[in-house]
């Protein structure tokens, strides 16, 4: 039955969550994919300050909004609810164990599909000789 629980965690390469939210930003860069832990160390000042600010606003039970689409997802970040901005709009991103090592904006789409439909007046050669 244990084996069952324990399987159900989240492990991270090995590693529990909980102890992957004690560790320091940099401690834990070691366990993300290469890419996400090249990121994280050159700009590990820029992730902890935004870690800071997510703690703050969430103390103050405040919405935690952000442009910056290009923060990677930390092991400290789970459980937050941000909205990452997609140039139009604020979509709000619950972050999960299972986004670790990737980006805000992936969550977040900035282009969609386009869905055409009935063409406009002056589109075409019949609709301009109805509009004079």
């Amino acid at each position: 039955m244990a084996e069952v629980e324990r399987m159900k965690e989240a492990l991270i390469r090995g590693k529990t969550l909980e102890y992957l939210k004690s560790l320091d930003v940099r401690e834990s860069a070691k366990y993300l994919p290469a890419r996400s832990r090249r990121s994280v160390l050159r700009h590990f000042e820029v992730v902890e300050e935004f870690i800071k600010r997510c703690e703050k606003y969430k103390a103050k039970n405040k919405k935690i909004k952000t442009h910056l689409r290009d923060i990677v997802i930390v092991p400290k970040l789970v459980g937050f609810a941000i909205g990452v901005y997609n140039g139009k709009q604020f979509t709000d991103v619950i972050i999960t164990s299972q986004m670790i090592g990737h980006r805000l904006g992936e969550f977040s789409p900035s282009t969609f599909a386009v869905k055409h439909s009935a063409a406009g007046i002056g589109a075409t050669k019949s609709s301009r000789a109805q509009k004079k």
